[in-house]
């Protein structure tokens, strides 16, 4: 029996036996309680609460803006109606960097306030001591390398990350180094297929990946990219598995026609 199938409650052990198994690990994004409760009925096996929610649930044009309130609101709503999945938070940018006590200090907010089972956090070299800060508390880890979004006016572009060797070994001995910290998993964002799978096969810990190819250890997207939601993120990645976005307008203009046009509500439908 896959162990997916087998466990009542996903935990970051769960994760690990399922990349010695080779099973691949499922994840997506959620920000409310409606939403991640249909996630985890449907058995996703991680669901992160992203920094993302400031693209798409705020309107912002970066993930930057977002506050620790609003991740711990949006967290705390999550967690609320799960009960199999593993929810992981993004840390906010300007939450960890370069304050390894003030990385420890929000952590334990998340944990405390919203009942999450770890964090996700972005960079190597340059924030391992507040992943092992972060760590000494029992607070689980999730690193994320390559394309960085919260790094973005450093990039200055959301292009491929670590096309050329020097970028790319450098990405390799991140990963090395997020798995000796302690880190029980990584992200792997835009980044050529094939070094993905080097890194995949290079490591004990599992690694997850977004535009990185189908040889990582799992997959995530965000939410509301993958349903047709948002119209506007249409990368070489993102796979549209619906198009919510043109039924809800659908049904609301069906709505606005019935209300104006007496159709609703009937007589079975009031008291």
């Amino acid at each position: 029996m896959p162990v997916y199938d087998s466990v009542k409650r996903v935990t970051t052990h769960v994760l690990h036996e399922m990349k010695l198994k080779g099973e691949k690990i499922a994840m997506l994004t959620a920000y409310d309680y409606s939403i991640a409760k249909i996630l985890d009925e449907a058995e996703i096996d991680v669901i992160l609460v992203g920094d993302s929610a400031s693209n798409v649930m705020a309107g912002y044009d970066t993930t930057l803006p977002i506050t620790l309130d609003n991740m711990i609101y949006h967290a705390a709503s999550v967690v609320r109606a799960v009960k199999r999945a593993l929810v992981i938070v993004d840390l906010p940018f300007g939450t960890y960097q370069g304050n390894s006590k003030k990385a420890l200090a929000s952590s334990i907010r998340i944990l405390k306030e919203t009942g999450a089972h770890g964090v996700k956090l972005e960079g190597g070299q340059q924030v391992v001591e507040s992943i092992e800060r972060i760590l000494s508390a029992g607070i689980p880890v999730m690193g994320h390398l390559g394309l960085t979004p919260q790094a973005i006016h450093k990039f200055g572009t959301y292009v491929v990350r670590a096309k050329e060797a020097e970028e790319a070994k450098r990405l390799k001995d991140d990963c090395k180094l997020l798995e000796k910290t302690g880190c029980f998993a990584i992200v792997l964002e835009k980044i050529p297929a094939k070094l993905a799978e080097e890194v995949t096969l290079s490591v004990r810990i599992p690694i997850i990946g977004i535009g990185a190819g189908a040889k990582t250890d799992g997959q995530v997207l965000v939410l509301h990219d993958m349903l047709g939601i948002t119209q506007e993120f249409s990368p070489r990645f993102l796979r549209r598995y619906h198009n919510l976005h043109d039924e809800i307008k659908r049904a609301v203009r069906t709505y606005i026609n019935d209300v104006r046009t007496l159709g609703f509500p009937n007589e079975k439908e009031q008291y």
